[in-house]
């Protein structure tokens, strides 16, 4: 069994990672009081300390509109420390699991993203993120970036429980309706890394031996659920999703579809999110299930 340093452990991935790892690797896990990602000597210290063999950074600076005007903090987390981690993963040689985002690419392409696709985001979230995702690959360490899309979780700050959340007071909700991608929840990313590491024979623990797939295949991957939807669908299927469960207890607020000009933000994103999966398909046989399907997984981990 590995030992396995895990970052970001309370967040949405974080959580998840931590309870896929449970009696598969020997876990230390860190939340930002014990590893803090704008702090590079605690990067460092943490890792010496740890010796792992598999680093998995799901830390994250994630508040996009608070990014445009805290760029400098977003930078460090998002964009210097993973830099760090993969530099620290070489001296110990382990391998480094790190996710980024569908918000490095501007989104004007009219089909799904390539992990080969220039990149271009047009916000500072975006921007910090490509920094990571740049820093790691420069390191030369063993690694497998994952990029996803509009993560969400049964816990956390999220759209699933935002909308959840307004739906006890509000009557009606407005929702955007020209933003394409795929909402992919924390459960399915967790899955992936360890179908990642440990293919179809995924309930026994993890040894040396099979971070040699990753290892192999190092490099960047697209990871999103399947199919896709834009936000007004997203919370149109929350809410049918919420008056199956709840039957006559759970009346549904009128949800109106608005253009992203009537909703206002900080920042700017990206109309088309939707990433390819071939690759991560093609490298190690891993489909994420549809994004209906998780949803309901999600669901029923409320109730």
């Amino acid at each position: 069994m590995i030992r396995a340093l895990v970052t970001g452990s309370r967040g949405q991935v974080g959580v998840d990672l931590v309870r896929m790892l449970e009696g598969r690797a020997e876990v230390l896990a860190h939340d930002r009081a014990s590893l803090d990602l704008a702090d590079e000597g605690s990067i460092r210290n943490a890792v010496r300390d740890a010796r792992p063999q598999l680093i998995l950074n799901a830390g994250a600076y994630t508040n996009v509109d608070r990014a445009e005007t805290e760029s400098e903090l977003a930078l460090a987390v998002n964009g210097r420390a993973p830099g760090i981690l993969a530099e620290e993963a070489k001296r110990a040689g382990a391998v480094l699991v790190h996710f980024s985002t569908d918000y490095v690419f501007d989104g004007t392409k009219p089909t799904a993203y390539l992990e080969s696709d220039a990149t271009g985001p047009i916000n500072a979230y975006g921007r910090t993120k490509l920094e990571g995702e740049l820093a790691v690959a420069r390191s030369g360490c063993d690694h497998v970036i994952l990029r996803t899309s509009w993560v969400y979780a049964p816990h956390g700050r999220n759209f699933l429980l935002t909308m959840l959340r307004l739906a006890a007071t509000q009557p009606e909700i407005r929702v955007v309706d020209d933003q394409h991608g795929a909402p992919t929840s924390s459960r399915q990313l967790a899955d992936t890394v360890a179908s990642i590491l440990l293919g179809q024979d995924r309930e026994r623990p993890i040894e040396e031996a099979d971070l040699a797939r990753g290892r192999a295949a190092s490099g960047l991957y697209h990871a999103t659920a399947g199919g896709e939807c834009t936000w007004f669908e997203f919370a149109q299927a929350i809410f049918d999703e919420r008056a199956r469960r709840a039957g006559q207890a759970f009346t549904a607020p009128r949800v109106v579809a608005i253009p992203t000009a009537q909703y206002r933000t900080p920042a700017k994103r990206p109309a088309n999110s939707r990433l390819s999966n071939e690759k991560l398909a093609a490298a190690f046989g891993v489909r994420l299930t549809g994004w209906r399907e998780a949803l309901r997984e999600a669901m029923s981990a409320l109730a």
